[in-house]
């Protein structure tokens, strides 16, 4: 009888997982997760929960006055602190975003996120592009978009996603009062 063993990060791995989701968040990558966009900021801070409630790490001891002796290495706290740093200032730029993933699905699993932001007179939106190969899939920014007035082309259904052989095209429209540009997109997943 065989049993599978799952390795669970310990403390300093999650707090790693964490950097990576929000340099991942910076560098414009979203993860999918079924229905649902997980923005980078969301997993680091979700990740930093996990090793808060993991508890301290232990590593095996070393000489004294080490950091082995101390219980942690002593990039923890660093790393700790740029990460939740990186989650504030995402969750801030995130306050008034909201996140649609697109239908149709393209061919192969590709998938398009979009984007939407709005503050006092303007509005701006990028979309996302990516494939999602079973429940769980990323995707990365492509261009974007403003509007004016604050407009959300997405939330407002004044959208039309096409699908080729190639690729994808995602037209954004306006209204007569609230223009968008540019409003044609390629949608590639490369």
């Amino acid at each position: 009888m065989s049993s599978i063993r799952i390795m669970v990060p310990g403390r300093a791995g999650l707090i790693v997982l964490a950097a990576l989701a929000m340099a991942a968040h910076g560098c414009g990558l979203l993860l999918i997760v079924g229905a649902h966009v997980v923005p980078g900021w969301a997993l680091g801070a979700a990740l930093l929960v996990a090793a808060l409630i993991a508890g301290p790490t232990r590593l095996p001891s070393g000489p004294a006055g080490t950091a082995a002796t101390t219980g942690s290495p002593r990039w923890i706290p660093v790393l700790t602190s740029l990460t939740v740093v990186g989650c504030l200032v995402g969750a801030a730029a995130d306050v008034s975003a909201s996140y649609h993933l697109l239908k149709p699905a393209g061919p192969g699993g590709c998938r398009a996120v979009a984007r939407e932001t709005a503050f006092l007179f303007a509005g701006s939106g990028a979309v996302f592009t990516g494939h999602v190969a079973g429940p769980i899939g990323a995707a990365w920014r492509g261009s974007s978009w403003t509007a004016d007035d604050g407009y959300r082309p997405i939330a407002d259904g004044t959208y039309e996603l096409r699908w080729g052989l190639g690729g994808g095209v995602l037209i954004v429209s306006g209204t007569d009062g609230n223009p968008v540009w540019p409003g044609l997109h390629d949608v590639d997943c490369g």
